[in-house]
């Protein structure tokens, strides 16, 4: 499965990351890979409690990417 996320830095050098289609799922790292690696314990964890609890799983993302030479 696929999930957009976004990592942000804040104001204290924390890098904090998001998903979206996941309310409340979030988590952070002193750095960008460690948030990372947070955030997919962190949708994992929020996955398994959906199942636990028969709830619906939002839908994985697919994405395509283009290359164009400017």
């Amino acid at each position: 499965m696929r999930y957009r996320i976004t990592i942000e830095q804040d104001e204290d050098g924390m890098f904090v990351a998001k998903c979206s289609a996941l309310p409340g799922c979030f988590s952070q790292g002193t750095t960008r890979e460690e948030a990372l690696k947070n955030i997919k314990d962190a949708i994992e964890g929020y996955i398994e409690s959906l199942k636990k609890h028969n709830e619906p799983i939002p839908p994985s993302i697919e994405e395509e990417t283009v290359e164009i030479h400017a």
